[in-house]
């Protein structure tokens, strides 16, 4: 199960909206074949490993990442090929919640006389694809906030000067986390401080699908000649109901009303439109005030911290924006998910705990 998952990693920039699944079939410790889903569209890890394991795949063990689906999508059902390839078993990790599947495909293999085995290193299966369990199951992306700053906790000169705070290895990692996201959300003070282009910049032969981009844009503020219009990437500008498209441009550009809610867009509203737009894992570049709501609403659930070991000092800019704490007790806890050197920097990967 352990070589399935590391298979399923290999589409971690290319199967969204999809899952990223790995299978293995063997008999006892000789692997017969192996495989995973590459492309949204394209076949499951299930047939490409039954493909490479051909007749031996009669009466062996397949091992999957996630429960094998049962419906008609765009391809035929995974678990009519394990039945027919003749598997005598079928150990999966993780159950899919997706409701055409949700049992089905368990459901439909033991009906077949197949025995199938479920929970193996089932929370390295659902980290892998934590996104696409958020959005099924809670109805909104796993939203991760990407965040960049100095020694004393700071983000930017008084100023607004910001390049660079952190190295190039470090600026070369987000990119990484850029191409594994459905989409990249900005708001519109951060489009017109800084002009970002929130597109994936990584080496020519690495294969990704190009995120979505989406600016929180409440009254329409981004400016013709803006990096997020340029067309390198589909993008999507989500704003107030009474905010006026004014500029030729906006006509080539996807904007949407989102509900208001103390005079800013509804997050919970904006998160739950991405979903129906099949958005797994939104990755969040902005500024200390949307990220900051989007901690305190309890709406980020993995702040993706770059620390540099350089000092701005105290007039320089805040990492958030929160409300101020009556007393200790009140404080943001945050548990570390993981820690790395990259580069001079350190990356930490952090999740909001319960009050």
């Amino acid at each position: 199960m352990a070589h399935a998952l590391r298979l399923a990693e290999r589409g971690l920039y290319t199967t969204h909206p999809n899952p990223r699944v790995g299978c293995v079939i063997a008999h006892g410790d000789e692997v017969v074949g192996s495989g995973w889903h590459q492309r949204a569209g394209e076949p499951h890890a299930e047939v490409f490993a039954l493909r490479e394991a051909g007749g031996s795949a009669r009466g062996a063990t397949a091992y999957v990442t996630l429960e094998p689906c049962a419906h008609h999508g765009r391809t035929p059902p995974c678990a009519d090929a394990l039945v027919a390839a003749g598997v005598a078993r079928v150990v999966i990790a993780a159950e899919d919640p997706f409701p055409q599947v949700a049992g089905r495909g368990i459901e439909k293999l033991r009906a077949a006389g197949i025995a199938v085995d479920t929970g193996l290193l089932r929370d390295q299966a659902r980290e892998l694809n934590i996104g696409f369990f958020s959005r099924i199951e809670r109805g909104r992306p796993f939203v991760r906030v990407k965040l960049a700053m100095s020694l004393d906790g700071r983000t930017a000169l008084a100023n607004g000067e910001s390049k660079w705070i952190t190295s190039e290895p470090a600026r070369a990692d987000v990119q990484r986390w850029r191409a594994r996201s459905s989409a990249i959300l900005t708001g519109s003070g951060t489009v017109l401080a800084d002009n970002p282009r929130l597109t994936v910049r990584l080496p020519q032969d690495e294969a990704f699908a190009p995120p979505l981009r989406v600016v929180l844009d409440r009254c329409l503020r981004t400016p013709a000649g803006s990096h997020v219009l340029d067309g390198s990437a589909p993008t999507l500008l989500l704003h107030g109901a009474e905010a006026i498209a004014d500029g030729e441009y906006f006509d080539h550009v996807e904007h949407v009303a989102v509900a208001e809610r103390d005079g800013a867009l509804d997050l919970p509203a904006v998160l739950a439109l991405l979903a129906k737009r099949d958005v797994n894992e939104l990755h969040v570049e902005a500024g200390a005030r949307l990220g900051g709501a989007l901690l305190a609403g309890g709406w980020a659930d993995e702040l993706l911290l770059y620390v540099a070991p350089v000092l701005l000092g105290d007039q320089a800019r805040p990492l958030l924006a929160l409300p101020p704490l009556a007393s200790m007790a009140e404080r943001w806890k945050l548990a570390v998910i993981e820690q790395r050197q990259v580069g001079a920097d350190w990356r930490l990967r952090l999740r909001p705990q319960p009050a």
